[in-house]
């Protein structure tokens, strides 16, 4: 809805990543550079970490929007806590090797077969491993001996590595000593500073035709960055939730107040999804001994008091949500008449009237 009244051809924070909204911060460039470099030495393994958030999967879905498809191949796999022969498959799954059984020589095999392929036409084969941290060292290690598949002396597969910050006391463990030696470029991917926050957030809506509605002041932008630390799902995320509730609101200017009332909004929300939990576990302490119940566990009372605390907040948001609700009903009203969705391009004509009465 909020698209339809700020003009706008499309949703400019949507979590999904997609390469046409990708942003070139100074983070980004030099993680690029990284990148361009580790792919420039055609062997060994390139490591991209980050926090949760920070841009990782759209870092290396641009590089692969940059390649030259005639030169590369590449498989990817989310990795998922899978045994060393599981791996294996599944990477030979990625590049769509079928029927690759369930023998790991044969796994082995099909693989260097395929790399081998690859090298007479001239192509690179390049494996990207996501959620790296998750890998067990018995799979690192069955993956350091794919990178010693050769082509007239030359590496025939690369790979990839992107985890979250604890793989990297993993690279470092003693027992990955021999793949840490074939670590040709490594890069930490941090959040964006507040300049760049204000950049992002700027590029996204001109992705979809924005043009200075909202407008975003300087101090909100500011704001923008300290709720979110420069984290960019965090930033989408709020800044989604900004242009609902300035729809809701016929808001046109986004300022620094707006957007704590927002994110304090989005902090209830987080605080309600902990009642639920707490509950839940309460509930399961409760069942589990006739001393709790009886309320002579010390930290059963502890838990219930923060969780009357929580509830008297909880309340609070839900007052405050079911006031939204009510005016996105009347403002919907307004606009389609009646409450109903029928007669698009009448209700439509209407509205365009209406904004432009305002303006």
């Amino acid at each position: 809805m909020y698209a339809s009244f700020y003009s706008l051809t499309g949703l400019p924070f949507q979590l999904s990543p997609d390469s046409r909204f990708y942003f070139a911060s100074e983070n980004h460039k030099r993680a690029m550079a990284y990148l361009t470099y580790g792919l420039n030495q055609a062997e060994g393994f390139i490591v991209v970490t980050g926090d949760v958030g920070t841009g990782k999967t759209m870092l290396i879905n641009h590089l692969l929007a940059t390649l030259d498809p005639d030169a590369f191949v590449a498989g990817t796999l989310v990795y998922s806590q899978l045994d060393p022969t599981d791996t294996l498959r599944m990477a030979a799954a990625a590049f769509g090797l079928e029927d690759v059984g369930s023998d790991k020589a044969e796994v082995l095999r099909r693989i260097q077969r395929f790399v081998r392929d690859c090298a007479e036409h001239g192509i690179r084969p390049l494996l990207i491993i996501d959620e790296a941290q998750n890998l067990p060292t018995r799979s690192l290690e069955e993956l350091r001996m794919l990178s010693n598949f050769q082509q007239d002396g030359r590496e025939g597969l690369q790979t990839i590595l992107i985890g979250q910050p604890q793989f990297r006391p993993l690279l470092a463990s003693p027992e990955l000593e021999q793949l840490r030696q074939r670590v040709v470029a490594s890069f930490h991917l941090g959040p964006l500073d507040v300049s760049d926050t204000g950049a992002y957030v700027e590029h996204r809506l001109r992705i979809v035709g924005w043009n200075h509605d909202p407008r975003f002041s300087s101090e909100a932008l500011q704001m923008i960055h300290s709720e979110t630390g420069g984290v960019p799902r965090r930033i989408n995320t709020l800044c989604a939730r900004l242009l609902l509730f300035g729809f809701l609101e016929e808001i046109h200017t986004i300022d620094d107040a707006m957007v704590v009332a927002v994110a304090e909004e989005l902090r209830g929300e987080v605080e309600q999804a902990n009642v639920q939990t707490s509950l839940s576990a309460a509930g399961n302490g409760h069942g589990a001994g006739h001393g709790a119940a009886n309320g002579h566990d010390p930290q059963l009372a502890s838990t219930l008091s923060a969780l009357s605390e929580r509830v008297e907040l909880l309340e609070r948001y839900v007052h405050h949500h079911e006031r939204t609700i009510k005016r996105g009903i009347d403002i919907a009203t307004r606009y389609f008449g009646n409450g109903t969705m029928s007669g698009t391009t009448e209700s439509t004509s209407f509205r365009a009237e209406r904004y432009d009465d305002r303006h």
